[in-house]
Formats: structure tokens, sequence, C-alpha cells
């Protein structure tokens, strides 16, 4: 016999949502976590373009966590800002490395500089790369959230 839970189709979308909500709020918990495993424990010392996807990153596992207990899918509202904002300084930052972007627009004039990898991993995973990486599945799943919350 199926539960009549099962069958209301708002309990599965909630399901859902959550599901999806959870997993952004995973990958950027374990992105900040590793962030500062970097920064504080091998000390890497960020850059200006990497403090800007900071500032975008760590509220997200508040803000997450926040609309997921209990459950309210309008946490896209204010967690999806963030990921795009950071997304697109994510994508900056791999142009600028990647040397697409001209020498005058460079934001790093002081400290670490924002075109020099500090750490690279099997000859081309980069924390700009895992960075912006995260921000695109976060951003997906945001996404994906929001479609199923308005049905």
């Amino acid at each position: 016999m199926i539960p009549l839970k099962c069958l209301n189709p708002m309990h599965n979308t909630n399901t859902i949502g959550w599901t999806l909500t959870f997993s952004a709020w995973l990958i950027v918990t374990v992105s900040t976590l590793g962030s500062l495993f970097l920064g504080e424990v091998m000390g890497h010392a960020p850059c200006v373009l990497c403090w800007y996807q900071r500032i975008a990153m760590f509220p997200l596992v508040l803000v997450l966590a926040a609309g997921l207990l209990p459950f309210d899918h309008r946490v896209v509202r204010y967690a999806l800002p963030l990921a795009l904002t950071g997304l697109g300084v994510a994508l900056f930052h791999l142009a600028l490395v990647a040397g697409w972007i001209p020498e005058n627009i460079k934001p790093c004039q002081q400290g670490v500089p924002c075109s020099e990898l500090q750490v690279v991993w099997f000859g081309f995973v980069s924390i700009p790369l895992l960075s912006a990486l995260s921000f695109s599945v976060v951003s997906g799943l945001l996404l994906a959230t929001y479609i199923k919350g308005s049905k």
C-alpha cells in the first residue's frame, strides 16, 4: 500500500526542492571549507578576485541552511544572486588567468597577483576553475529548485 503523503504532488515537489537545495548547500559548504583550508592551513594568500568570490560563497552556507530548515523554496531569491555574482567573478578570474583580459584591466594591483596560479592539480585544475565549477553547479541546482517550486 502506498502512503497517502506520497500521492500528494506538493510532497514530491518539496522533497525534490529540498534535495536540490541540500545538494547546493553541500557544495558551498565543501567549497568554503576548502577555501579556508587552502588559505589558513596551507598558507596560500587569496588574491583580490578570490576575496570577492569568497564574499559570494561564504554567506551561501548560512542562507541555504536557513532555507532548508524548514524548507522554503523562496531561498532561491536570496541565494541565486550571490551564486551568479560569484560565477561572474570566477569567470572573469579564469579569463584573466588565460590571458584574455588586457593588462590595464587587471584588478590586482597590490598583493597577490590575480593572474598567477598558486595551486594547479593534474596540470589544469586551478582554484579559479574549481570556484567557477562550484558556482555553476550551485546556480543550476538553485534554478532547478526554482523551476520545481513554481510548478
